[in-house]
């Protein structure tokens, strides 16, 4: 498969990997308090700036830039199903392109194909012929695929019988009579050839005119499944037992996801700050459902639209992953936040931080207002490495996690976004957007993707592995992972950088600003946590500078694993090498270099460390 390994500054890349004791937030800013705006796919308006660009143009880690987007909201909480990788090692990607700010009108559906040696170029118009969002996309028939995004009067359905070429057809799948109106989709395809397809929507609120209530929800969450591809539904719009109206006031977008279906059966995962989480699943291919609690809300009934006055509790931030292992249990991930009402608003917390786990061998999260506390508080019901397992990491090792005050805001967890992919040998691996310290552009950090993996189906979990360390990374918000299900000697995915923290659309608010939409493939073995103790410097080896910042002399210490010629070099901002120096003769064990400031003006600068065919790669500041 042909890879993009363009090397900036000649450097190479290193995982950085962690697993130190947990570090947590400090209570001054996991209290920080803010108000919950409502999820939206309208449009807002901005003043457009000239044309900025994103700052990487080639990548390291066997990545490729495969398209862009000006409109930059991917998903309001659980990413869609985006990205397939087919048994003939073709892939089709997808994710929601428009370049025409502010008004956005250009909107649909991103689409390029790996023709199994290469990208196609650049999309440049949508997949459709008419304004949508948010598709999913999946395989249908012997050798086709469908890709189904919401538009202004129902899902619409793209679909062709040869992947990667062709002209599309499309049809429509409406919602119940007078609630035509349908958003943020999900759709799957099971069954011979793929042809059996599954899929939910919410129909419209009272949020969004002229969305009305449904069978007592404001905004119903409903299934429908075909068993011809879609050109027939032999179930239609309906409400499951167990998410009707005696159960849930109504339902908000993309807070639901499904998993990869086995066979007959079918699984999906629903929660949110505002109502329970809980696992549907049918071993009947979508026929019928059963339900189980994961984690059952402390405030029944609680209706947004018309909030009563709460108590600050954990909940499930509405950012969920599920599988299906090969004893066909399903496994769960959700990212964890905190809520309260006031009685007119709703509040969440941005820097609380978590990933949890919970399989169907597991008991439920109870009611209690801690039960999801990732800070040990009285009735908290989670273990670190048991049923929490992501967080934020000490990326500097000095026992604090270094936040600025200000967030790029997407109204879920400090760390969010998961996704899981399951192998073939009971390993299950976890990939997530997390706000990262060291990377900031002075305002707020950046989010960078981190991955772990369990190698015996979610009884134990290794190393933390920063996806995006490597220095063209820097500068980028790398966020909205989307995982293909299926995989080979690698996990394949696809995620969006930009050079600006928090979403444009409806979160931050920064101007809009150009998004890359980046390809990645990680090596199964490389994240696994098994080291290989032969190498002779890994990154908690090479300390940070110090003293940092420094305007005369700072040092560096290594520890090496074996006697090795020690070089380090200093790079500016633009990639200059300005300053060398080194150990011709460096021994095992601990080892000091200087940097001579008086030689250096004051700003930003990147210090490399080499040993043998290591490099390790690390930020200082001069005064």
């Amino acid at each position: 498969m042909k890879r993009t390994f363009i090397l900036l500054l000649a450097m190479c890349f290193l995982f950085s990997t962690f697993s130190q004791s947990r570090i947590v937030v400090s209570k001054e800013l996991r209290n920080k308090v803010y108000k919950k705006a409502i999820p939206t796919h309208k449009d807002v308006n901005y003043q457009k700036e000239i044309n900025p660009t994103t700052k990487s143009s080639a990548f390291l880690l066997e990545e490729e830039i495969i398209g862009d987007t000006r409109y930059d909201d991917q998903a309001n909480a659980s990413i869609q199903n985006r990205i397939y990788l087919y048994d003939d090692g073709t892939i089709g990607a997808t994710w929601t392109r428009a370049m025409d700010d502010p008004s956005w009108t250009d909107r649909g559906t991103g689409y390029n194909y790996f023709d199994g040696n290469s990208w196609g170029p650049f999309p440049t118009e949508q997949v459709e012929e008419e304004r949508v969002g948010w598709p999913s996309y999946a395989p249908l028939g012997e050798n086709g695929e469908i890709i189904v995004a919401h538009g202004s009067d129902g899902l619409v359905i793209s679909t062709r019988d040869q992947k990667g070429s062709g002209d599309w057809n499309y049809s429509m799948l409406q919602g119940p009579p007078d609630h035509e109106y349908m958003i943020w989709n999900r759709t799957i395809t099971s069954g011979i050839n793929n042809m059996r397809v599954h899929s939910m929507a919410v129909t419209a609120s009272t949020v969004y005119p002229p969305g009305t209530p449904y069978l007592g929800l404001n905004g119903a969450l409903v299934y429908s499944m075909s068993t011809d591809g879609g050109a027939t539904w032999e179930i239609e719009n309906e409400v499951l037992d167990g998410m009707g109206s005696d159960y849930y006031v109504g339902y908000d977008g993309d807070t639901y996801a499904f998993a990869t279906p086995k066979g007959d059966i079918i699984a999906f995962v629903v929660g949110e700050s505002w109502y329970d989480l809980f696992l549907m699943k049918s071993e009947d291919g979508g026929e019928t459902f059963d339900k189980t609690l994961i984690w059952e809300h402390p405030y029944p009934f609680f209706d947004p639209q018309a909030p009563s006055q709460t108590d600050t509790f954990y909940c499930a931030d509405g950012s969920h992953t599920c599988i299906i292992d090969m004893n066909d249990m399903v496994h769960v991930a959700f990212g964890i936040n905190r809520a309260l009402s006031d009685g007119t608003n709703t509040y969440w917390f941005p820097y609380v931080d978590g990933i949890a786990y919970w399989n169907e061998d597991m008991p439920a999260f109870s009611d209690d207002m801690n039960a999801l506390s990732p800070y040990g508080d009285p009735g908290s019901e989670l273990i670190e490495d048991y049923n929490l397992i992501g967080w934020s990491q000490d990326v500097n090792n000095n026992g604090v996690l270094d936040l600025l005050d200000e967030i790029g805001t997407y109204y879920v967890s400090l760390s969010s976004y998961p996704q899981f992919v399951y192998g073939q040998n009971n390993q299950i691996y976890l990939v997530y957007s997390s706000v990262t310290e060291t990377y900031d552009n002075g305002t707020a950090n950046y989010r960078h993707l981190w991955a772990r993996t369990s190698t015996d189906g979610g009884l134990s979990w290794g190393d933390f592995f920063d996806l995006n360390s490597d220095l063209i990374h820097i500068f980028d918000e790398c966020v909205y992972p989307s995982c293909a299900a299926n995989s080979d000697d690698y996990i394949h995915l696809i995620y969006q950088t930009d050079n600006e923290p928090g979403v444009n659309i409806w979160g931050t608010g920064h101007p809009p600003t150009n998004n890359n939409e980046v390809y990645m493939t990680v090596l199964k073995d490389d994240i696994t946590g098994i080291k290989d103790h032969s190498q002779i410097i890994y990154d908690t080896d090479v300390s940070q500078n110090y003293p940092n910042p420094f305007s005369t002399e700072t040092k560096v210490n290594v520890n090496l694993k074996k006697s090795a010629v020690l070089i380090l070099e200093v790079f500016n901002l633009v990639g200059q090498k300005v300053f060398e120096s080194n150990l011709p003769d460096a021994k095992a064990g601990m080892n000091t270099l200087s940097i001579d400031g008086t030689r250096l003006t004051s700003g930003i600068y990147f210090y490399t460390i080499k040993a043998g065919d290591i490099s390790i790669t690390k930020k200082m500041l001069v005064d």
